[in-house]
């Protein structure tokens, strides 16, 4: 089932965080950390943290929340989960890079819970409608 669930969340979390990313922030990360990004994207990290991400998303949110049939505890734990995970990363940087914005830090929690929130959420419902 957990093979299922990650097949359904992969795709949805790719697309709408590639949207992000490349399109509805792209401006706003240039404008606040431009010096320090990549002209270009280096593929093999980036992929490997989707599947990474997917992975703890399915294991620790999505497949918990569909034995106990709530989309309710997928909202709630994936935006805990997308809390934990971006604060990882922007909450070190925080501490450990000189001049890192705390407006992206803002962002990125905020845009980390939602995702995982969404995706979750919406991962779960596909799987009852289609997959259980």
């Amino acid at each position: 089932m957990m093979f299922k669930l990650y097949l359904i969340a992969f795709p949805l979390f790719f697309a709408v965080d590639l949207a992000w990313v490349g399109l509805v922030a792209k401006n706003f990360y240039q404008a606040h950390i431009g010096a320090m990004l990549r002209p270009n994207v280096e593929w093999i990290p980036a992929v490997v943290f989707y599947l990474l991400f997917v992975a703890g998303l399915v294991v620790f949110v999505i497949a918990p929340a569909v034995q106990a049939h709530s989309w309710k505890q997928a909202l709630l734990l994936g935006a805990f989960f997308g809390l934990i995970t971006y604060g990882t990363f922007d909450l070190t940087n925080q501490a450990l890079i000189k001049d890192w914005p705390l407006l992206v830090t803002i962002v990125d929690l905020c845009y980390g819970m939602a995702i995982a929130a969404i995706i979750s959420v919406f991962t779960v419902l596909i799987a009852e409608k289609f997959v259980l």
